[in-house]
């Protein structure tokens, strides 16, 4: 996916939320457009696959001819060289482009510099690719190049290889002149002026559609030109008429249109920088430890297959004394990883933002390197910087209300180096921050007890952010199991916190730490995650020398020994390939998860105690209760996150990253023991009424009504993934597969075990059930209707790959209905006996109604 579509849907795909970050990308491959030309004819015209049509730049007219050198590039010419030199002659742009220059690889990156409001933010990125200027005769073809498939060249296989990877021509362009030196001197303007997809906004426009409309070519114009050594810089105004509104709705006696945009103008950046001419020597993937990758396809192998190759993503860090390396001690690098600060962040955030870039210092001398990581503000005074130049990696800040913040990064296609990376900060960040700060761990902190935090505490949380994304960009996908690793005592203990931390990783989503108490006398720095001794162990993997091997195979066992340390040190293990959400220890926004049941009930006593300091800590005279209403309802919020944590257990297992020959098994269901105090937790803790929500002090100031609703999605949230379709399946395997009945708990005493916990009222005395149980029952019952009478699963969305399809797919239930069943028939029995024992006439018309809609679960043909 690119990050242009992520980023117009951030809530759903960002990083800093719940929810993962997108992983960055390797480069992609031009994509063609239509049939590849014949050698030796000019291709023909393209048409933009944008929304809205548009006439597309990719072919030259005529044959060419080119003309004397002074005739084209005339004494009007505004000069730069660099990569190769550019020429501005009017409107028009030229490039020269030296032989030497020729058939070599570049990446090509689109930026957005400036756009218009609604529709994205400068500075995001569009897409990457690597491309290549060919001549072909008085023609220079600029071509898409791809590395997905390869095989090497002295192999038979490497001409099929090549057959079917013949590299797009994405423009053509007649030579105008060439340069005394033999450079060929071509007119580049529409290359930048009309519609060629694979220099406009691709995929940001089609998921604009509504926004953006047909691309103007006579609102298009070069605004900048740029060259730099290894390096050309373009900047380009487009423009999109509005799209045509659609036909209109009608509703009652009036029409509505519905829809439509407005004139949206994009000023694009477009980086062209040569690749490196010494490619890095890759490093091999071990899915023990955490990388993102890059990967290939290798047809060149002795294996009876097509071999997946993958390399880490990684800066290149060359020591500037190798032999320190071998002695043990630390080195500079040759060129450090340099980050800048945006110009655009508020001053007062600058020096927080620089110590989250320099965090990671320490981890990279674990690797061998002193001072490998460094924080630079961005230069103010300078005509030639921008901070959209792809040699430049940013740290960009965005004016936005969305919660979040985002690190891509731009590889090498050959080798997995990064070679730029631009971390995108949301200036709503810091609410977000502010609202799981307070939720978790106000209690412990008396700066977070009264609103507004103070810039000392917000410049924190603002750090840790700009860290865990720094971390995606040096590699590091995130790490969910880090976490489970502890133990809720330990981080309690403020010698244990100092020394590891209360997660190994800054790469989990361990926010704050809700399972220390007030009496455990935390310091309030203790609270927040920092670079971890599992960042510090993976940093060491990924980037440290080894002395002697020149190829990546060389590594192998000295990277297989490394990964073998965390055969006795379980906090510097990864999270699990192909685990499917099985292992409640790879869950996010968990703490001391070891132990879900314990860190929960310690979690929902913080969280009893922030409740009492909701209302001191937003009241403001003359303020209205915005503050107090936002923050009442993110506390219900962490509330459900920790009971979810609790629900995970049931029917999960714990699983580890191995590799044959070390010990232990790599799946191992959950203990019977264990998911049954886990059930037993929540039909006490979260299926009960958690009536310390009720607060009528709070509830009289936010709303006028709405309690019920809030407290019955909460409990619906737990509820349904407790009974969701994965873990029902999971618990029948496992049945099957047990060697003894002991060794599981069974589905059926799951469910008989939530039924008596739900419906608790109806199983002695006379029952009297109140509107919060009357809302849970009936969300149990809807909740076992869909799955014993499933609708119709919706279709696979169209170009999702074949191996990826049972994602979007419901996992059946068909070998679970028959329990569910009973457990209906079960409660009918129950409900029956109930309705004639209770005097409430509101519980018994509830019961009664219950006893019809099971009935029509039951027989839905009635």
């Amino acid at each position: 996916m690119k990050r242009s579509v992520v980023l117009l849907a951030l809530l759903a795909t960002g990083c800093a939320t719940a929810r993962p970050a997108p992983a960055p990308q390797s480069p992609t491959p031009a994509r063609a457009n239509g049939a590849a030309p014949t050698p030796g004819t000019p291709p023909a015209t393209m048409t933009a696959g944008m929304p809205g049509g548009g006439t597309g730049g990719g072919a030259t007219a005529g044959e060419p001819n080119p003309k004397p050198y002074a005739q084209v590039i005339t004494a009007k010419a505004v000069t730069r060289s660099g990569l190769f030199k550019t020429h501005r002659v009017g409107s028009k742009l030229f490039f020269e482009i030296p032989r030497q220059e020729q058939s070599k690889d570049m990446l090509l990156v689109t930026r957005i510099a400036k756009t218009t409001q609604g529709v994205g933010y400068g500075g995001e990125e569009v897409d990457d690719r690597v491309v290549r200027w060919d001549r072909q005769g008085d023609r220079i073809l600029l071509r898409g190049i791809n590395y997905n498939l390869v095989a090497a060249d002295t192999l038979p296989i490497a001409q099929a290889v090549a057959n079917a990877n013949y590299y797009p021509v994405i423009a053509a362009f007649n030579v105008e002149a060439y340069a005394p030196d033999s450079a060929a001197v071509i007119d580049v303007t529409r290359l930048y002026t009309t519609n060629i997809p694979e220099f406009g906004l691709g995929s940001l426009a089609v998921a604009n559609r509504q926004r953006i409309g047909q691309f103007d070519a006579s609102r298009a114009f070069i605004e900048r030109v740029a060259a730099f050594p290894d390096n050309v810089e373009v900047q380009a105004t487009h423009t999109y008429s509005p799209p045509p509104p659609p036909p209109p709705t009608s509703v009652g006696p009036a029409t509505f249109f519905m829809g439509g945009g407005s004139t949206a103008s994009f000023l694009m950046h477009y980086s062209m920088v040569r690749l490196p001419e010494r490619p890095m020597m890759p490093r091999l993937y071990d899915s023990r430890v955490g990388y993102f990758t890059t990967s290939k396809l290798d047809f060149g192998t002795a294996e009876h297959r097509v071999a997946r190759r993958r390399f880490i993503n990684r800066w290149r860090l060359e020591p500037k004394d190798p032999q320190a390396i071998a002695r043990g001690e630390l080195t500079e690098p040759v060129q450090p990883i340099v980050y800048y600060v945006d110009a655009a962040t508020p001053r007062w955030l600058v020096p927080f933002v620089k110590r989250g870039i320099e965090a990671w210092q320490p981890a990279f001398e674990a690797a061998g390197f002193r001072h490998a990581i460094v924080a630079r503000e961005a230069p103010a005074d300078s005509a030639d910087w921008s901070p959209e130049d792809a040699r430049h990696s940013v740290v960009r800040w965005y004016p936005s209300t969305t919660e979040n913040a985002y690190g891509p990064s731009i590889v090498d296609p050959r080798t997995g180096e990064i070679l730029d990376a631009d971390i995108g900060m949301f200036h709503n960040i810091m609410n977000l921050q502010r609202a799981w700060y307070f939720t978790q761990v106000a209690p412990l902190d008396p700066r977070a007890q009264k609103l507004p935090m103070p810039d000392s505490l917000m410049g924190k949380l603002v750090e840790y952010v700009v860290a865990h994304e720094v971390g995606h960009t040096l590699g590091f996908p995130h790490n969910m199991k880090s976490s489970s690793t502890y133990e809720p005592d330990s981080v309690r203990s403020v010698s244990f916190l100092r020394r590891m931390g209360h997660t190994p990783s800054i790469m989990d989503y361990s926010r704050f730490n809700y399972v220390a108490q007030p009496e455990d006398n935390v310091p309030p720095e203790l609270l927040i995650p920092g670079v971890g001794p599992y960042d510090v162990y993976a940093t060491m993997w990924g980037y440290r020398p080894i002395p002697g091997a020149t190829t990546p195979e060389a590594e192998k066992p000295v990277l297989n020994q490394w990964a073998r340390m965390q055969d006795t040190a379980a906090y510097l293990r990864f999270m699990t390939s192909n685990a499917l959400g099985a292992d409640p220890g790879e869950l996010t926004e968990a703490v001391g998860d070891a132990d879900a049941v314990k860190s929960t009930t310690l979690g929902v006593r913080n969280i009893r105690r922030v409740l009492q300091l909701l209302e001191p800590a937003t009241a403001r005279e003359g303020e209205d209760y915005t503050d107090l209403a936002e923050l009442f309802g993110r506390t219900v919020d962490q509330w459900t996150r920790e009971m979810g944590h609790v629900a995970a257990v049931v029917g999960g297992a714990e699983t580890r990253e191995l590799r044959v020959g070390q010990p232990g098994e790599r799946v191992v269901p959950i203990a019977p023991a264990r998911q049954r105090q886990a059930v037993q937790f929540l039909n006490r803790e979260a299926f009960r009424t958690p009536e310390y929500f009720l607060d009528p002090g709070i509830l009289r100031k936010i709303e006028v009504e709405g309690a019920i609703d809030r407290v019955g999605r909460a409990q619906a949230s737990v509820l349904g993934s407790l009974l969701n379709n994965a873990r029902l399946a999971r618990m029948i395997e496992f049945e099957a597969l047990a060697a003894r009945p002991a060794a599981v708990y069974p589905l059926g005493d799951m469910l008989a075990d939530v039924r008596r916990g739900v419906w608790s009222e109806v199983y002695g005395g006379a029952p009297r059930v109140d509107a919060f149980r009357r809302r849970l029952q009936r969300v149990y019952l809807e909740e076992m209707g869909r799955k014993i009478n499933p609708p119709p699963a919706p279709p696979v969305p169209a170009g999702v790959p074949a191996e990826l399809a049972q994602f979007f797919v419901p996992r059946s239930v068909a070998d679970a209905r028959p329990l569910l069943r009973g457990e209906l028939m079960e409660l009918d029995t129950a409900l029956r006996q109930a309705v004639a024992r209770t005097s409430d006439r509101t519980t018994r018309l509830h019961l009664l109604d219950a006893r019809a809609q099971i009935d029509r679960i039951l027989n839905p043909e009635r």
